[in-house]
């Protein structure tokens, strides 16, 4: 979604892929002589000669995520900024990074003064809001050249590497880092990546000191931005450190596809690149496997010095257990050659679009019920943990979504995981629709990464591109289809297009998509569907409703927007006006809604003070919006009744407040006091209102359903002040690993158990065991409360905390107090082992 204008996106877009030819090299490179040479002396250990090595020891993937310090920098002031840009630590001295022993690059560099920090970890969420408007789509947040001071950020890691790697082959991954991230190890200039979305891996076998210590520092400009909404600042994915033997699986080089045949079978297809990174030429045995379909398959193979071949291995499963949404069934293929070993997940699924009767999965239509999302939460801005990928999905999937638009750039890996377990489909977008070698280098390393996920349905190479529809962007998107469909023939390719008046013209990208993805512009698409029959379509992007939780009145104000579905921008439409319009069409597979979450930035309908957007069904806590409850009416098989808005609204005795109710019940009837309002009829996909006189006391509505006996009741009483909190947490345990997060819920309730609807009393919580906070939120989208804070005022009854483990086995508690009220507390368990670390 955009609300800004075309030349300035096609800035950003123009200027990333301008610098990325010149600046984002493919390997690593070493800086070449000049000048007089540092003395580097100290940044040097013994190591044991080449080749004297376990090289034979196994795979080994390392997370490195811990023991990193941080600083600011300064884009526009060198003596502020390391001396980075001055000479400094970018003299050049013989192949080495110049600077001498107090560089910032250097092993003798004192770093005690820079913050401990652990990944991910994204600084922007730690400034303080700035009133300027040209901050609004990024959550008035001060990045970008008007704040150099805040705009950089210094990251430093040291770690010992043991003299018996030497022989190995290691590479450094980053996962994904906001944004031109230039790395730099043991003085060693490894390369530079512009993407703030995509992964980049180094090579660092021969930069290593082996036996001895090692200094890993990255550099991260966030002057420029990618989007147009919040993206963050920092190392905000995770980075690992993988070690193999010479002969290994290359990165991101098994694909698994399968077909299932009429007789219920299925053949699933291994193709493995092999690579062989040493002097001498070897004969190995390609081993592969799937779980759970009999014995393994081997492959003679003859590789000589520094070649790579691919070899293919094709199993047959009698009784394959499809992935689906309701039962995301997964495999494992493990391919083994030499002492190398890689586990690959897959699913073994069939998807299908059809121009007349829209997408099928498995051979059963599907309608999509997708969510499009931006990628931070609160508390911790970009930088979530694992567990918050998992509570998202969890929470969409809680309301019938099916589908998830990763908007619009590549998501974090462990989205796809958590897709893959839960059940839930994903269209993957890259960031930039380039052709240029950084757009294309950019959308290889996406869909190598993402192929051999079974929640990945279709790929997007693109949303609202001003080149869309032109020849000029037929010619670019020609280029990247054509990449995609080498790397995956198997899935189909989208584009997220607005606008009626391209579409039909016939030009551009549309005509040369699998599946046309349609953005807004709800009117022109039976024009689309009678001048291309025979293309299959999507709603690549619709609604875009605002509202604020638990507010029934626009307030310019405070930038809050009415939970009634009634709120929307010139370019968008109600919920309820899309899902009819696209309910009623067979030919149209589904869409996304803008958004699932709400996020910061793009504050539309207002600007300050409201810093995020309204657009989401449930806010930046994940706690639901009133729409929440007209998605799952419609989008799930479950009995669903809500009633709003809340009924404590003194000082309007006797005037009319307006009441809906979202249900899949036939027949309703609205009581206030006791007494009828009446009954109502409920079409499908619709609501029902009523307009009554408030009087303190209750509203109640109860309702008749098609498929459930008996009667379906929602009430809403007058609470009383508040009295009390309480806690609730989304799960009862938590992983000792050093990473794992679990969100603990605080209600502000009134003596008789009731949420004050109202109630927004700053809330301080603690805990004790291992664990610590790491951040807290309330969905208040006009909040300047800091994120990185154990403390939060609650908005309209409720706020959140992220609480993480530290480490240890052992109990733990939660608490929350505010002054005047009943303090509240839980007590949960954190056990289990972390994960190989460095």
């Amino acid at each position: 979604m955009s609300s800004r204008g075309w030349s300035r996106r096609q800035l950003l877009k123009t200027s990333a892929s301008a610098a990325g030819l010149a600046l984002t090299p493919r390997f690593t490179g070493i800086l070449g002589a000049a000048g007089n040479p540092a003395d580097h002396s100290a940044d040097f250990e013994s190591s044991p000669p080449y080749g004297q090595s376990s090289a034979k020891a196994p795979r080994e993937r390392l997370l490195a995520d811990f023991g990193w310090k941080f600083s600011l920098g300064h884009a526009n002031d060198a003596a502020k900024d390391f001396g980075f840009g001055r000479g400094g630590i970018f003299a050049k001295s013989g192949n080495l990074i110049g600077g001498g022993r107090n560089s910032v690059t250097s092993a003798t560099f004192d770093d005690a003064s820079w913050r401990s920090v652990d990944l991910p970890h994204d600084w922007a969420i730690d400034l303080p809001f700035v009133n300027d408007r040209s901050l609004d789509g990024h959550g008035y947040k001060p990045l970008g050249r008007t704040y150099p001071e805040t705009s950089i950020g210094w990251y430093r890691r040291t770690f010992d590497i043991p003299a018996t790697d030497a022989g190995r082959r290691i590479s450094l991954t980053f996962d994904g880092v906001y944004r031109d991230a230039m790395v730099v190890l043991n003085n060693h200039y490894l390369g530079r990546n512009l993407s703030g979305y995509t992964p980049v891996r180094y090579d660092v076998t021969d930069f290593l000191n082996y036996g001895g210590r090692n200094v890993l520092v990255v550099r991260v400009d966030a002057t420029e931005n990618e989007g147009w909404f919040y993206e963050g600042a920092g190392i905000y994915r995770h980075v690992w450190v993988e070690k193999t033997a010479p002969l290994h699986v290359a990165h991101d080089g098994a694909f698994v596809t399968s077909d299932v045949h009429a007789d219920g079978s299925a053949t699933v297809k291994v193709q493995v690149e092999v690579v062989n990174e040493q002097d001498k030429a070897v004969t190995a045995s390609v081993k592969a496997a799937i779980s759970g379909s009999g014995p393994a398959q081997t492959l003679p193979l003859s590789l000589g010095p520094w070649e790579t071949k691919t070899v293919t291995q094709r199993f047959t499963v009698a009784k394959p257990r499809l992935w689906s949404i309701d039962t995301p069934n997964l495999y494992t293929a493990t391919v083994s050659i030499g002492d190398d070993s890689v586990d690959t997940t897959f699913g073994i699924r069939t998807i299908r679009f059809d121009a007349d009767k829209g997408f099928f999965l498995n051979g059963q239509p599907v309608k999509v019920k997708g969510m499009c999302n931006h990628q931070d939460h609160a508390g911790v801005g970009a930088a979530l943990p694992d567990a918050l990928q998992d509570f998202r999905i969890r929470k969409l999937k809680e309301m019938g979504t099916n589908a998830y638009r990763s908007s619009h750039n590549p998501p974090t890996p462990e989205l796809l995981d958590a897709c893959d377990r839960l059940g839930m489909l994903v269209m993957d977008e890259t960031r930039m629709m380039d052709s240029s070698e950084e757009g294309l280098l950019q959308l290889e390393r996406l869909i190598r990464r993402d192929r051999n996920h079974p929640s990945v349905f279709m790929w997007s190479i693109g949303n609202e591109e001003p080149e869309q529809n032109t020849e000029r962007g037929g010619r670019i998107g020609a280029s990247m289809i054509r990449l995609v469909k080498r790397l995956d023939p198997t899935r189909p390719i989208t584009e997220a297009n607005n606008g009626a008046t391209g579409w039909n013209r016939g030009v551009g990208v549309g005509p040369l998509l699998d599946v046309f993805g349609f953005n807004y512009t709800l009117g022109g698409t039976d024009s689309f569907h009678e001048k291309f029959p025979k293309q299959p379509t999507i709603g690549s992007e619709w609604a875009s409703t605002v509202s604020t939780r638990g507010v029934y009145e626009n307030d310019l104000t405070k930038g809050y927007v009415s939970a009634y579905d009634r709120n929307f921008p010139p370019w968008a439409s109600t919920a309820e006006t899309w899902w009819k319009h696209a309910d009623e069409r067979p030919w149209v597979a589904g869409g996304f809604v803008w958004t699932g979450f709400d996020y910061r930035g793009e504050p539309t309908p207002y600007q300050w003070p409201c810093i995020n957007s309204h657009f989401g069904i449930l806010d930046m806590c994940g706690f639901p919006k009133d729409l929440f409850y007209y998605y799952k009416a419609w989008w799930t098989n479950e009995s669903v009744l809500h009633l709003f808005p809340h009924w404590n609204w003194a000082g309007k005795e006797g005037q009319p407040v307006e009441v809906w109710a979202f249900t899949n019940c036939d027949t309703v009837e609205l009581f206030v006091n006791g007494v009828t309002a009446g009954w109502q009829k409920v079409e499908k996909n619709g609501h029902v209102a009523w307009n009554v006189r408030y009087q303190p006391g209750a509203i109640e509505v109860r309702g008749r359903h098609p498929n459930r006996a008996g009667t379906l009741v929602a009430r809403r009483e007058t609470t009383g002040v508040p009295a009390k909190l309480v806690l609730r947490t989304d799960r009862t345990a938590l992983v000792a690993n050093g990473e794992d997060t679990i969100v603990a819920f605080c209600e502000v309730q009134d003596s008789d158990g009731r949420i004050v609807p109202t109630a927004a009393n700053e809330v301080q919580f603690s805990v004790g065991g291992p664990v610590r906070i790491i951040g807290v939120g309330n969905g208040d989208p006009s909040s300047h409360e800091p994120d990185r804070a154990t403390k939060r005022s609650a908005f309209n009854g409720l706020c959140m905390c992220l609480v993480q483990s530290r480490g240890g086995n052992d109990v733990f508690t939660i608490e929350a107090q505010s002054p005047g009220l009943e303090t509240t507390s839980v007590s949960l368990r954190a056990s289990g082992h972390a994960r190989p670390a460095l």
